[in-house]
């Protein structure tokens, strides 16, 4: 699936020279945390965030920066901050290090970019122009509408087995040679010798994501001292 299959593409945007009063309000009618800053072209020129206007707040309880600390900071960034958090209009607060997508992304790309920055939404450009928004949530509903959509495999009790003695061999935690998985009717049962409750965990996520399993149990032991597991 890629970004254009689900991302949003009605948007809220604001222009550059917008109150911040202004957002702020827009943003809590419309119980969103964030809203792209266009310009008048429909380029993309930043992002402004619940966070980067709580930032603005939280300065006004910052000290002053002694005049020996000014030293070493760079005037630039100062003065930078300065605006960030005593400004007035969208273009002053918004973040313009945005992270963004092409309506070609793969989800996943997204996904690990959001696991991997932080964020919560990521901007959808065409030749630089906004065209639509993928959010944490988008992502959410696709996986929902995924599982709702998935329909059972119909796969005999020997594939299963196969698929899943297959997806241990790619973990190396899964202890193939001490860890025996059985099916029958679909209902998967692993046998042997297990290190911990966490490789348990792991092996029942590995048997559910198996297609034509039905449930998943265990009746494992830990390991005798005389069985070397690692």
């Amino acid at each position: 699936m890629l970004a254009r299959d689900l991302m949003t593409k009605d948007l809220v945007t604001v222009p550059p020279d917008m109150p911040l009063s202004a957002v702020a309000r827009l943003m809590a009618e419309r119980g969103i945390s964030g809203v792209p800053v266009v310009g008048p072209d429909g380029a993309l020129l930043g992002m402004l965030t619940e966070g980067d206007l709580i930032r603005r707040i939280a300065a006004a309880a910052d000290k002053p920066t002694s005049w020996f600390a000014g030293l070493f900071a760079a005037p630039g960034a100062q003065a930078a901050r300065f605006a960030k958090t005593h400004g007035r209009r969208a273009r002053d607060a918004m973040t313009t290090a945005v992270h963004t997508a092409t309506e070609d992304t793969p989800i996943e790309q997204i996904a690990a970019l959001f696991e991997r920055t932080g964020i919560r939404r990521v901007p959808i450009l065409r030749e630089g122009k906004l065209v639509g928004i993928v959010s944490r949530a988008d992502l959410l509903r696709a996986l929902l509408d995924a599982e709702e959509t998935r329909a059972p495999a119909k796969r005999s009790d020997a594939e299963i087995r196969r698929d899943i003695v297959h997806r241990m061999k790619e973990q190396p935690w899964a202890d193939t040679f001490f860890v025996f998985p059985e099916v029958k009717d679909g209902a998967v049962t692993f046998y042997g010798f297990c290190r911990s409750d966490a490789v348990e965990q792991g092996l029942r996520v590995l048997a559910e994501s198996v297609p034509g399993v039905t449930s998943v149990s265990f009746d494992l032991s830990r390991p005798p001292p005389f069985v070397a597991t690692a």
